[in-house]
Parts: C-alpha cells; sequence; structure tokens
C-alpha cells in the first residue's frame, strides 16, 4: 500500500486532467502569432483567464500569468516595492521566495505572530499608525506548513483604515479554502497552479486596478509584468482545473479522526498550529524524543510518504522558519512531520497510517 500525504507540496493529476492536455498538446502555436492559429491560441488562454478569474471572484482583466507560486510572490511584492515608496511589513513565517527578498532591501519590517502562527493584530495596528498609506502588508492566507489560517478580512481592514496595501499568498491554502478576492478586499493576491492537480511552472497574479508593479521581467506579454511567450499547456490546463474543482469535500473530519485514533495508539505526541483555525487536510505533529526525518524515512518504507515541513526547505539541515517565529522550543524544532491529505483517503488507508505511524514512532524511540 503506498498513500501520499504530501498535496501542500505538490498534488497528483487526475485522470479528465491526464486526458484533457492529451487533448491540447497539439496547440502549439505562439499566441502573439498574428496568423490564425497563434488567434485561436489567444482566444483559448483568454477563456482560460476568465474562469479562473471566476474561480477567485476576479475580473479577468485583473487575472495575470507568471511561472508559479514563486515568480507570483516576486511579482507581488519586488513589483510593488520598486514601483512605490512603501514599507514592507511581512509576515515571518512567510513563503521562503518573500523571506529571502526581505532581506535584500531596506524598510522590511517582521510582523510578530502568536505561538499558533496568528498575526499579532495589536503589533500589525502599530506600526500602521506609524507608516499609514506607505503601509505594503506581505503574508500568507494560510500557512502550508503548520496550517494555520489567517484572519485575512479583518488584516485587510484594519490595513486599508491606514491607506495600506496588501499581498497575500494564496498558494498554501487555494486548494483548502475558496478565494474571493473582492469580499475579502485583497490588492493583490498570488497562487501556484500546481496546488490545484494542475501543471507545475504555472502561477497566477491577481491585482486591483489602481495597484502599480514594476516587472520582474521584461517583454509584452501579461500587461508587460511577466514577459515571454506564455506557458500555454499549463495555462489552459488550469482554466480546464477550476471549472470542475469542488471545495465540497474539503472539510476536517478526516484529519480529525487521525489526531483522535493516534491519540489513543501514541503518547507523547502534539499538534502544531491553530487547531480549530486550521487547513482542513492539514496536520503537522511533534513526537517527543523522535527525530522528524528519521520518521519520514522510516514511514516510506512502509509505503506512507509524509514529509518534514515545506518543500522549498526539504534538504536543508536549518531549522524552519515558522517553527522559530512560532516560539516553538528547540528540542522540538526537528521532530516533527507533515501531513497533507487529499480527502480520498478510505478509513482503511487512515487506520493504516495512524498504526504505522504508532509503529515506527515505538521503533525509533526504542533505539534511543
Amino acid at each position: 500500500m503506498k498513500i501520499y500525504l504530501d498535496n501542500a507540496a505538490t498534488t497528483p493529476l487526475n485522470q479528465e486532467t491526464k486526458d484533457y492536455i492529451i487533448s491540447i498538446l497539439d496547440d502549439y502555436y505562439n499566441p502573439s502569432s498574428a496568423y490564425q492559429e497563434g488567434r485561436n491560441i489567444r482566444n483559448k488562454i483568454n477563456e482560460a483567464r476568465k474562469n479562473i478569474a471566476d474561480f477567485i471572484h476576479a475580473d479577468e482583466s485583473n487575472i495575470l500569468f507568471t511561472s508559479g507560486g514563486s515568480a507570483s510572490n516576486t511579482l507581488a511584492v519586488k513589483g510593488y516595492k520598486d514601483q512605490n515608496d512603501c514599507v514592507i511589513l511581512y509576515s515571518p513565517i512567510a513563503h521562503k521566495s518573500i523571506l529571502n527578498y526581505v532581506k535584500t532591501v531596506r524598510n522590511a519590517i517582521p510582523l510578530k505572530v502568536n505561538g499558533q502562527g496568528e498575526i499579532d493584530f495589536d503589533d500589525l495596528n502599530s506600526l500602521l499608525s506609524i507608516y499609514h498609506k506607505r503601509s505594503f502588508v506581505v503574508m500568507d492566507y494560510a500557512n502550508s506548513e503548520i496550517g494555520t489560517i489567517q484572519d485575512v478580512k479583518k488584516l485587510t481592514d484594519l490595513i486599508h483604515f491606514y491607506n495600506g496595501r496588501i499581498y497575500v499568498d494564496c498558494t498554501g491554502s487555494i486548494s483548502q479554502i475558496p478565494l474571493d478576492v473582492k469580499k475579502l478586499d485583497i490588492d493583490i493576491a498570488g497562487f501556484s497552479a500546481h496546488k490545484l492537480g494542475s501543471l507545475k511552472g504555472c502561477g497566477v497574479l491577481y491585482k486591483k486596478d489602481n495597484i502599480q508593479l514594476s516587472p520582474i521581467i521584461y517583454g509584452s506579454q501579461e500587461y508587460g509584468l511577466f514577459g515571454g511567450t506564455e506557458n500555454t499547456l499549463g495555462i489552459l490546463t488550469l482554466g480546464y482545473v477550476v471549472q470542475h474543482y469542488n471545495y465540497d469535500q474539503c472539510t476536517p473530519e478526516k484529519r480529525d479522526y487521525l489526531v483522535k485514533t493516534l491519540s489513543g495508539l501514541v503518547p507523547n505526541f502534539f499538534v502544531v498550529g491553530s487547531y480549530n483555525n486550521r487547513l482542513p487536510y492539514n496536520l503537522f505533529l511533534c513526537f517527543e524524543g523522535v527525530s522528524g526525518e528519521a520518521l519520514m524515512t522510516l514511514l516510506h518504507e512502509y509505503g506512507v510518504i509524509v514529509s518534514t515541513g515545506s518543500a522549498c526547505n526539504s534538504g536543508s539541515l536549518k531549522s524552519s522558519d515558522t517553527l522559530l517565529a512560532i516560539g516553538m522550543k528547540e528540542k522540538y524544532i526537528h521532530n516533527g512531520i507533515r501531513l497533507t491529505l487529499c480527502g480520498s483517503e478510505t478509513k482503511e488507508e487512515l487506520d493504516y497510517i495512524c498504526n504505522q505511524i504508532k509503529n515506527c514512532v515505538m521503533t525509533l524511540r526504542n533505539l534511543t
């Protein structure tokens, strides 16, 4: 038995999506070409743009395509910073592409988060009262490592009270939480296609009409902000996937079943991050006295595929920025594994997962 529990890293393609991809492989013409075949591709890209706009409740003129989540993050944050006199107020548990960028600029201030990863409202209010309209808040909708969801509407209301602006990285949340950029009043938002059961190499950026960005790749495509011939295959596939995406099954019952069952099988473990205000498919578990890396490796031998955190940090011996930011004790920093479900797991599979975690944890504890 093999059970994939790393859907926060990437998601598989279902058979319908594979069939659709095969059906468009001959759509290889350049969408910038003036002849009919090129114009046909341009029309298909525009149709996909509209489908994606509808998916996040936006206008299609406010949607542009990038090469992925990190590209969308960079275009949003660097593009805004280069174009505007601003002070970046950023979440310390943001994606690595954001954290690495803010190290390179002046006027970038980390926000405080509590032990569950939630942004400190009073701290943000204090900073906004100093910087007002120069404030550019950068955060993720939900942290893909520990699963904590931010109260985006409460935060956008506060930011706009001070005439500041906000970028919300939705890559970690887009597969589990429906996104309504107008209802949430988000200025700029981005996400990656491959977290939705689509292809890698395709990202989306939404921005309001009044938001000015500088390009990060020069050219004529995507309103001059992200140049280069469009990834037709990736864009059309995402346009197809969002038409068939269903959030109805994104409920926490299976996640909660895992926690309840494990609680009866394995002593001395705890859930990291907010439990009630959490992505429904996310679990980050710390097992006392057990290396997360060793546990991940041993579980893999029994067909249970998990991770020790964000795929962007995989292979690094450095402690997780997220776990450090929430103040986790040093002795637990390397004891965690992340499980991210897809929602189609059976009870038999869930029981198998729990039993293998129990067996592997006990094996590793007996070695120490």
